[in-house]
């Protein structure tokens, strides 16, 4: 049964600066070797940052071209959400992309947008929800506030692994645990949660607390150091846990509008 090795990137970002964001993340994974997913935070190249008409269309080309190159260079898979503009519709999203390391790429743009912080005033939700099929696993992306809404993460498509990347700030650190925690538990399911730390350009503080949960919601806590965690999840305990417990035969049907 397929093994596979996961490497999540916590550190802390650069302020609205995607060069100096890509440059940076390019020496975290210089070391990053025998990898299958690379998980780095939410809009990982500019911070969760409103200024969309500044940074969108450059955010959108300079981050999608470095992830492809080094899904390439790493022959990994790398995730990560970024500022996107599309220039089609003329709508910026907060986009999560899944490289693969022979260029294919799936897109997700995140549904639930953060209205305290304003993002609903800035970028356009999307509607679809995105499930990729890696080496033998199925895994469903989605993105920080999304983390809230257990309907639109429901595992109605048998997926073995949620990722969740995020800018998740400190002061909400409470919620941030359990959820993870039910999330996984629920869906019967892997969890990977990729969060950044420091300070943002808002004065905004995140404490990382980046983790894996098992689908019996034990928790892997990584510390909160600014370093690349590296680890192994095999599908076979979760396949055995879903057949002795087989509680997801039982989940209600319902189709989201």
């Amino acid at each position: 049964m397929q093994n596979l090795n996961f490497t999540v990137v916590q550190t802390s970002l650069y302020w609205e600066d995607i060069k100096a964001n890509l440059a940076h993340f390019t020496l975290k994974l210089e070391n990053v070797q025998e990898t299958d997913v690379i998980i780095l935070p939410e809009m990982f190249s500019t911070g969760f940052s409103m200024s969309t008409e500044k940074l969108g269309a450059d955010s959108a080309e300079l981050t999608l071209n470095w992830m492809l190159e080094m899904a390439k260079e790493k022959q990994a898979a790398i995730v990560g959400s970024y500022m996107n503009f599309i220039q089609e519709t003329g709508t910026y999203h907060n986009t999560l992309a899944f490289v693969e390391p022979n260029g294919e790429v799936h897109f997700y743009h995140k549904r639930h947008l953060f209205t305290p912080g304003d993002e609903s005033k800035h970028y356009t939700a999307g509607k679809e929800r995105l499930i990729v099929n890696y080496k033998g696993w199925k895994i469903c992306p989605l993105i920080c506030y999304d983390l809230r809404f257990p309907v639109f993460s429901r595992n109605t498509d048998e997926y073995d692994l949620l990722i969740y990347v995020a800018n998740w700030p400190e002061i909400r650190n409470y919620a941030w645990q359990q959820l993870l925690k039910a999330r996984a538990i629920e869906n019967q399911c892997y969890l990977i949660a990729c969060n950044r730390i420091g300070e943002d350009g808002n004065g905004v503080k995140h404490a990382g607390n980046s983790c894996i949960v098992n689908f019996m919601g034990e928790e892997i806590g990584f510390s909160n150091e600014d370093k690349n965690y590296q680890f192994y999840l095999g599908k076979a305990p979760l396949l055995n846990y879903r057949e002795q417990f087989p509680v997801l035969n039982d989940r209600d049907d319902f189709e989201l509008i």
